[in-house]
């Protein structure tokens, strides 16, 4: 790649871009103005970030490494609608679930001369290098939703309190219990991915320090691991291998809505839905909310939301574009606990995810 070449046709490919944007806008909600002056969408409620410089223009990038789920959609919408609702530029890449594909995809977007290129790693040690390169085009990048290795070059990382997310959940289980023996199978994403790693953490940890304070000892049984790759089928596969192996198990906890929501189709399948809890350190996925709602087995789960992550994602790239450069190498969204007390107040039927 000849990082010199990309930024000759930079302004090139931004007049062709800024050409297009026109020509499809016609006919389009345009901005308006409020009663003190500031733009707003039409078409949408949220207010656009404070900017002192024209962002007309500006290129945003985003790589996904996967379009392979709701989350992920609702992730790149919520991008997409904030970047272009503040008079940017969009650009987007598929990693197609593949580590080579996303490494390229990231090469694509910095020979196309975004200004800021927010990047959703598949691995955390895959995508360091690509980091350098946008840092030699003299590009910033931002962390979403996932991790990566320190060694890369990164301005922050943007995503949700995974540690207490898991913390709040493991510590409502503890107290659902009581004395009560736990016979726990855990469901997790897939081995050696870090953000599974660190809400299993505070999924475990929650439990033990409940445990610690009110009954003044630890009861931590874990009988399996299973690994779901995040994904239904996954769950609905470990969780019947789980049944079979260890028949005895009462308490699922579990890194992610997805990776149980297809664990609930055995579940029931084996008549233990009423034997068996379930406990999610996050995502806060609308099925999942709606269970929670409507049952008695799937007892919380806790928010990761995409579309907060995503307006966080170009909120700081625009403050970045704007001179900001203190941020902390990890920027968390609220931790908050979903249960039957409060589902209603965040379910949409209508959401993505």
């Amino acid at each position: 790649m000849k990082l010199k070449s990309s930024q000759i046709t930079k302004p090139l490919f931004r007049y062709f871009l800024a050409s297009m944007i026109l020509v499809s806008a016609i006919g389009c909600a345009e901005p308006i103005k409020n009663s003190n002056g500031k733009r707003e969408s039409a078409t949408n409620d949220d207010e656009l970030i404070e900017s002192s410089i024209d962002l007309s223009g500006k290129i945003i990038g985003y790589c996904t490494p996967t379009l392979n789920g709701p989350y992920y959609q609702a992730l790149l919408q919520s991008i997409k609608e904030t970047t272009e609702r503040n008079g940017m530029v969009f650009l987007s890449a598929d990693g197609q679930d593949d580590i080579n594909k996303q490494v390229a995809a990231v090469e694509d977007l910095i020979t196309k001369g975004v200004d800021v290129l927010l990047l959703n790693p598949k691995d955390p040690d895959a995508l360091v290098g690509v980091t350098k390169l946008a840092k030699a085009a003299g590009i910033p990048v931002f962390i979403i939703d996932s991790s990566i290795d320190p060694a890369a070059d990164y301005v922050t990382t943007i995503q949700s309190n995974n540690l207490a997310n898991g913390e709040l959940a493991g510590a409502w289980l503890a107290k659902e219990f009581g004395k009560k023996k736990m016979n726990i199978a855990l469901l997790s994403g897939n081995a050696g991915n870090p953000v599974g790693r660190t809400r299993k953490q505070g999924l475990l940890q929650g439990i033990s320090e409940e445990q610690l304070r009110t009954l003044g000892y630890i009861d931590l049984d874990i009988k399996t691991q299973m690994y779901t790759e995040w994904s239904y089928a996954g769950g609905l596969k470990a969780m019947e291998d789980i049944l079979v192996a260890h028949p005895d198990v009462n308490v699922v906890i579990t890194e992610s809505d997805v990776c149980v929501l297809g664990a609930i189709k055995a579940i029931a399948q084996a008549g233990k839905t009423d034997e068996i809890l379930i406990v999610a350190g996050a995502d806060g996925q609308k099925e999942a909310i709606k269970y929670i709602m409507d049952t008695d087995f799937y007892g919380c789960t806790a928010m990761n939301s995409p579309v907060q992550i995503g307006k966080n994602a170009v909120k700081y790239a625009i403050q970045y574009m704007n001179g900001k450069k203190d941020f902390p190498k990890t920027s968390f969204t609220a931790p908050l606990l979903i249960t039957k007390e409060n589902a209603a107040q965040y379910y949409n039927p209508n959401a993505l995810f």
